[in-house]
This record gives structure tokens, sequence and C-alpha cells, in this order.
């Protein structure tokens, strides 16, 4: 029962689409119809109010952050499967028909809770890779194959959620990688 619940609250709070709620309740518009179509941080930049996408940005990392860290305090043996329920909530939120996010900032407030050099790695190459590509998708998916592949070299944890965390980033950005194989991708501005 203790684990259903977690679970389940986990998901709940993932599922709290706030790129979706201060695009609706500040500019009137339904994000869905705008960009990518996409619910997330990246997406609600392009709706041109540069607040939106950094508030929606920090509220992502945040939700996450939240139930991670409580249950690192007071369930450890439930970190993995909290952090996974929290991300398949931003991904597949109940409240819009399971069509929610990609999962990079929700991701990134996992890795803050988990172990805060693990977040730090993630911000570090996804800002070099940014640098270097203007591509929002491609130094997302970098960014996260590189945690994985830094814990199996330098660290003595079990790497198997963050490799599982790569496959499932790489799935989000599934149609990313198609465009961005066929230089089709959009390069995103993020000041």
């Amino acid at each position: 029962m203790e684990y259903l619940i977690i679970t389940f609250g986990a998901y709940l709070l993932g599922s709290i689409p706030f790129g979706f709620i201060l695009t609706k309740m500040f500019l009137k518009k339904d994000i869905r119809n705008i960009g990518s179509g996409n619910i997330g941080a990246t997406n609600a930049l392009r709706t041109g109010n540069k607040l939106i996408g950094y508030a929606t940005l920090t509220l992502d990392i945040t939700k996450a952050m939240v139930p991670v860290i409580f249950i690192k305090l007071n369930y450890p043996e439930y970190i993995f499967i909290t952090s996974l329920s929290v991300f398949l909530g931003h991904v597949f939120p109940i409240w819009l028909k399971f069509k929610g996010g990609k999962g990079v900032a929700t991701y990134l407030g996992i890795l803050f809770s988990i172990n805060l050099i693990y977040g730090f790695i993630f911000i570090v190459v996804w800002i070099f890779t940014f640098i270097i590509s203007k591509y929002s998708s491609l130094s997302s998916i970098v960014a996260s194959l590189l945690v994985p592949i830094y814990i199996l070299l330098f660290e003595n944890y079990n790497s198997l959620f963050f490799i599982i965390m790569f496959v499932l980033i790489f799935y989000t950005h599934r149609k990313n990688v198609k465009r961005l194989k066929n230089k089709e991708e959009s390069k995103t501005k993020i000041y």
C-alpha cells in the first residue's frame, strides 16, 4: 500500500502541467497550439514570453525535487521508483490526456535531488553542447547520456536507473532526432 501511495502521489505531482497552466493564465493561449505543441519549458520560451518560459523551467524542476527529496529523507528505498513516477507524470500527465513534456527539466530536478554532482554535470554538458550547436534537444540528449557514463566511469553507484532515464529522454526526443538527422531542427533562443 505504501509503495502504491508513493508511486501514485509522485506521478500526480509530476503531472502538474505548469507550461500549460502559466500560458493559459497569463497569455490566454493553449501552449499545445504554439511551436512544437509541447508543454515544457523550451516550448514555453517559444510563446515569446521569457518569464513564462523560465517560470515553467523552474516549476518543472521543483515539482520533481519536492517528492524526490522527501522520499530520499524518509523512504530512501523508494527513491528510484519515485523519480521514475515523477518523470512519467510529466511526460504522460493524466490531466492532458497523457500528452505532456519531454521531461528534461523534471529529470534535472531528479538529478539534483539524488546527487548535486549529477545535476551540475547535466547542466555543464547541456550548456557546452548548446553553445556549440544551439539545439536544446541535442543538448538534452547528450547531457542525459553523459550522466550514466560519468557514474559508470567514476562512481561505485548503480547506473541502471540513469541508463533507463537516458533511453526515456531519447524516446521523448525521437522526433527531434529525426529532424536533427534531416537538418530540419529549429535552433533555440534561450535569452
